[in-house]
């Protein structure tokens, strides 16, 4: 055998001979001429077909090497979280390419504008926090020259300049944002209904946008179809209450009654005014509208079919000539604040139901007198003899003579109808004060009173943090005068998978139809309890000398007079609640309380004093309402026991600062009767480390100097304060009272919004990019009538003439003229 071996060669052994592909030279021909080669070298030529790496493989020289760029990277910025930031790199020399990248620090999308400018939006930080960018400039040689860049975030701050206080017939808003009406009273939303001619004749409110504009919440839909898309902020759907009418506009001279009976025409259509809108609503560019013809578009009325459940489902105390086994009802009406649950459906809150319902005189008698246990109820939530009823609707005498949608205003007992409530309306009254859940996403579904959460005033019900595997919590206020703040904790523990389920109400059955129902009471030191509406449990039981409770519907019918039986803290008019989405903190406003007399304070509703009017008389008591807030121990959903202190004491900058302007308010920020509250989503940087907290106003002591307003927040914490005492004066009578006061809120607290004149600011929520703000204007003009108009808004928002026009409830959208978010 002979063994042929083949010596080493430097050769073309392993040269690519095929045609395909050109040789080197031809590369470098392609992209250059002959005098380009020669003046700028071969290594040039080299570099742009192959780049740096193979120059430095071939060891070429320094003087074969095109020359460095020089860069920079500008000087080190500081900025607070949600603003945008530009960086700005320069090149000096011949450069192939030039960017920016980032080093270190929480990630961020950088959008390039040119090859030496890139923006980003601050990330949102709790301590100032360094990013560091890195600028390259590469040279034609492939050779890189770098220089970095500090970008310091601190945590968010308010980034607007605070808007004066007004009486003027307009939504004012601050430098650099744009107001836009979206949804007003009339608009039409469904088929049959045509333009709205705003002068009193038009009718078939069931199909149009209802009156008075309340709690609101915006669900993003999917680019197509009608599945719900958490994420997208430019379709959606907004659901929002219509709490109730400014009856002087409706009609085309007014209401009328004669011979005291109400003409059905007008109570039909005050009726439908009433209840809930659902509407889909898109931007375009910058432009926000909403959708006539959306397959979503719903209303919700005092007519719409309900479904009860829960413990009182079925419960005697719901049983009428309408639903005779208790588990129906119609209606849903006096919608006030809301809640938005993580799995898109919407809470909406019924709240003054009470005053619509006649009551005859005698009425007492035929119910078993006055210690009877349905007059103790009746008396307990303000429904005494001798009353005709909101509006007069029970008044009306049908057409079709077996309606009953007006008889059932009437909740008198009829001797001769069965004592149990299936012959009459007896029991009508019963079926209100519920929170009702409503599906946004299926225009056929049946709304569901949910009474596991207790029937009251309902002032919305805000859901705390959510976390796998904890049993979520629901803050809510009853909105009246020395009324509690209550929470419902479910049974059911939080799973995320629920967030996504496509039978919405399904998991709202789980979450909402069984759990505990607490009730709040406040220590002098700082400390509560949760004291739970458990039937049999402490005085929740028939032996209960002042009302013998029977079972646990009873409790939840009753939670007014469950509550007084635990010694729950009487508070002055618990109104919205919200929680903070980082710490879980939950903030509750406190209106005001009229009754609230310097000897009867307590250390959670500290104040009784006089405000003096620029326009003379004054008002009493705590006039002008505060901000209280809680920490659960241990910071879960689950407690029975929190912390708690005054966040802010509403107050003129011009009162006392000792006693009164506790807060230690400004022109820049004095405000009175806080409403509505809110805190930015977690889905952009205004609900994160720092959320922004915004507070809408309902004021009465106050416009002698301001309509009402928008103010924005960033919060400290519970008990970043001190305790201090007040010397409170009413009515000749003195008395000294401790309190718990947060940190002065100073440059954290800034009006952002002022609205048109005789109107509430009410209803709030954003796009989940935090970009476009919803806002609703309740009730402008509400003094005035159709001869004597106090208002001509939204008409005149846009500047032109709009003499003679009828003021309207309406939803607007505020956004920033350089897009960013809303508040930062």
């Amino acid at each position: 055998m002979t063994d042929t071996m083949t010596a080493y060669s430097d050769g073309d052994i392993d040269t690519n001979f095929s045609a395909a592909s050109p040789h080197l030279n031809e590369l470098v021909d392609a992209r250059y001429s002959r005098r380009q080669a020669l003046l700028g070298g071969i290594s040039a030529a080299t570099a742009a077909v192959f780049g740096g790496a193979m120059l430095s493989a071939c060891g070429s020289s320094a003087a074969e090497q095109a020359p460095p760029v020089t860069v920079s990277a500008g000087g080190s910025i500081a900025t607070t979280s949600g603003r945008t930031v530009t960086l700005t790199g320069t090149v000096t020399g011949a450069a192939l390419s030039s960017g920016w990248t980032q080093v270190s620090g929480p990630p961020v999308t950088l959008t390039v504008v040119n090859a030496g400018t890139a923006t980003f939006v601050a990330p949102s930080v709790a301590v100032a926090t360094p990013l560091v960018f890195r600028f390259t400039g590469t040279n034609a040689s492939n050779v890189s020259t770098t220089a970095d860049a500090t970008v310091t975030v601190s945590p968010a701050q308010l980034g607007f300049v605070a808007t004066p206080k007004s009486l003027a017939d307009i939504v004012a808003v601050p430098t650099g944002y744009t107001v836009t009406v979206l949804y007003r009273l009339g608009d039409p939303i469904l088929s049959g209904a045509g333009a709205y001619a705003n002068d009193g004749s038009d009718t078939m409110f069931s199909r149009r946008a209802g009156d008075h504009h309340d709690g609101m919440s915006y669900f993003g839909l999917a680019a197509s179809g009608n599945a719900p898309d958490p994420t997208n902020s430019s379709r959606g759907v907004l659901a929002m209450n219509h709490e109730n009418i400014t009856q002087a506009y409706l009609h085309v001279g007014g209401s009328t009654a004669p011979g005291g009976i109400r003409p059905e025409a007008e109570a039909l259509k005050e009726m439908e005014c009433h209840g809930v809108s659902v509407v889909e609503v898109s931007r375009s560019g910058s432009a926000w509208s909403y959708s006539p013809a959306s397959s979503l578009n719903r209303r919700v009325t005092p007519l719409t079919q309900m479904r009860f459940s829960g413990p009182v489902r079925g419960d005697a105390a719901l049983k009428t000539v309408f639903s005779t086994d208790g588990t129906s009802g119609r209606g849903t009406i006096n919608n006030c604040a809301n809640g938005t649950m993580p799995w898109n459906t919407y809470l909406t809150a019924e709240e003054n139901w009470a005053g619509y319902f006649k009551r005859e005189t005698g009425d007492v008698a035929t119910r078993g007198g006055a210690s009877a246990k349905a007059n103790v109820s009746l008396a307990r939530y303000g429904i005494s003899e001798n009353r005709p009823g909101n509006y007069g609707w029970a008044t009306v005498v049908p057409a079709d003579t077996a309606s009953t949608i007006y008889a059932r205003w009437n909740v008198t007992a009829r001797a001769a109808q069965p004592a149990d409530g299936t012959g009459d309306f007896r029991n009508e009254a019963f079926q209100f004060g519920w929170i009702v859940e409503i599906d946004p996403f299926d225009a056929a579904s049946t709304p569901r009173k949910r009474t596991a959460l207790g029937r009251m005033n309902h002032e919305g019900c805000q859901i705390g943090r959510t976390v796998a595997g904890v049993r979520p919590a629901f803050y809510m206020g009853d909105d009246a005068t020395n009324e509690y703040i209550y929470k419902f904790v479910s049974t059911a523990a939080w799973s995320a998978a629920d967030a996504t389920a496509t039978d919405r109400l399904a998991i709202g059955d789980k979450y909402l139809d069984a759990g505990t129902l607490y009730v709040a009471k406040f220590n002098a030191d700082g400390s509560g309890q949760w004291l739970p509406l458990v039937f049999g449990t402490g005085p929740l039981t028939a032996g209960n000398p002042a009302y013998a409770f029977s079972s646990q519907a009873d409790v939840l019918i009753n939670a007014r007079l469950a509550g007084d039986a635990l010694g729950a803290t009487r508070m002055d008019r618990p109104e919205w609640t919200a929680v903070n989405p980082v710490t879980g903190e939950m903030y509750c406003t406190l209106t005001n309380n009229s009754s609230r007399l310097a000897t009867n304070t307590d250390a959670a509703n500290p104040r009784a004093y006089a405000d003096p009017k620029s326009t003379g008389g004054e008002t009493k008591g705590n006039a002008n309402g505060h901000i209280i807030r809680l920490r659960e121990s241990g910071d879960t959903s689950e407690a029975t026991s929190f912390a708690w202190d005054i966040y802010a004491f509403g107050a003129g900058s011009d009162l006392d600062p000792t006693n009164i302007n506790l807060s230690g308010l400004d022109a820049t920020n004095d405000f009175s009767s806080p409403d509505g509250l809110w805190f930015g989503l977690p889905s952009n940087i205004s609900g994160q480390s720092t959320p922004i907290l915004w507070i809408e106003t309902d004021d009465g002591a106050f416009t002698d100097q301001t309509n009402c307003m928008l103010l924005a927040a960033i919060p400290g914490a519970v008990n970043d304060g001190a305790t201090r005492t007040v010397t409170n004066t009413r009515d000749g009578a003195s008395g000294t009272q401790a309190t718990r006061v947060g940190k002065a809120p100073g440059t954290t607290l800034k009006r952002f919004l002022v609205g048109p004149k005789e109107c509430e600011i009410t209803g709030i929520h954003s796009t989940p990019d935090g970009k476009s703000l919803f806002v609703n204007i309740q009730h402008p003009g509400e003094g005035g009538n159709a001869a004597s108009i106090s208002s001509n808004w939204p008409a005149n928002q846009s500047g032109g003439s709009a003499t003679g026009s009828r003021p309207r409830s309406a939803t607007i959208v505020i956004t920033r003229d350089d897009g960013g978010i809303v508040g930062l």
